[in-house]
């Protein structure tokens, strides 16, 4: 969950401000990541269950962006990656394009990306699907 706080971007002309609630960039990070080869899915919480029950998209599942004690922006990834793949080479990946979006969207820069794999997608098994094809013509209609 995104801390309450917001992030103020100030203005170098003017005394102008702009607050950022951290849910925003966890959206844009969340965006970013599930772009990236390799990554199958982005790991969901019951709020995003919930939203995707109700017809909803939560983009900013599996991520998570926090503001340590020198006002530096950290940001956990929670990912599912496909198998086969080379894992610390998506992760870096994930890293690099991350830090690279947040910087061209929002001039802010992460102190720190932690990227999680909590898991990894198998394709379906192709014998599998012609098994459930061969199974529904066991019974056929009678005539």
């Amino acid at each position: 969950m995104a801390d309450s706080s917001k992030i103020l971007l100030s203005g170098e002309e003017n005394s102008e401000q702009i607050k950022i609630d951290p849910s925003v960039l966890e959206v844009i990070l969340g965006i970013a990541a599930e772009k990236i080869d390799g990554v199958a899915g982005m790991r969901g919480s019951l709020k995003s269950g919930l939203n995707w029950v109700l017809g909803r998209e939560d983009h900013g599942k599996g991520v998570n962006v926090k503001v340590d004690e020198d006002n530096k922006l950290i940001a956990d990834v929670y990912v599912y990656l496909e198998s086969g793949v080379n894992v610390p080479k998506v992760g870096m990946e994930i890293q690099k394009e991350l830090k690279a979006q947040l910087l061209q969207m929002t001039d802010l820069e992460l102190k720190s990306i932690n990227v999680h794999v909590v898991g990894l997608a198998f394709p379906e098994d192709e014998n599998d699907a012609e098994e459930s094809q061969t199974a529904s013509e066991l019974f056929p209609e009678d005539e």
